[in-house]
């Protein structure tokens, strides 16, 4: 079977080529961790500044603890969160069929 690579005549067309995809809107991992990091720092300062607590203890000590605590604490929800969404996006895929276009530069087509 010839292609229309091989043939050399100029009559006959490239028929394009069709594939069947699954498209999905798949969360980005990162941002999803660096926000649950952050919302740890945050709750962390408010359990060490906003609440009244031993006098003591320096604020700033006892922010320090719950900073390493709350921070990993929010990067594993993140990371929980993300991989939740990921598992939807699976369920909500959707099939596609696609077609190859030849190129504006492809010498084949002239």
């Amino acid at each position: 079977m010839s292609t229309p690579e091989e043939s050399g005549t100029a009559g006959e067309q490239h028929l394009p080529e069709r594939r069947s995809v699954t498209v999905r809107r798949a969360p980005k991992y990162v941002p999803f961790l660096v926000l649950g990091g952050l919302l740890g720092f945050g709750v962390a300062a408010f359990l060490a500044y906003g609440l009244p607590g031993d006098e003591s203890y320096d604020a700033s000590a006892v922010f320090g603890f719950f900073m390493i605590l709350c921070g990993a604490g929010g990067i594993i929800v993140g990371g929980v969160a993300a991989l939740i969404l990921d598992r939807l996006s699976v369920r909500r895929a959707e099939r596609a069929v696609v077609e190859s276009v030849a190129d504006a530069g492809d010498p084949q087509e002239s």
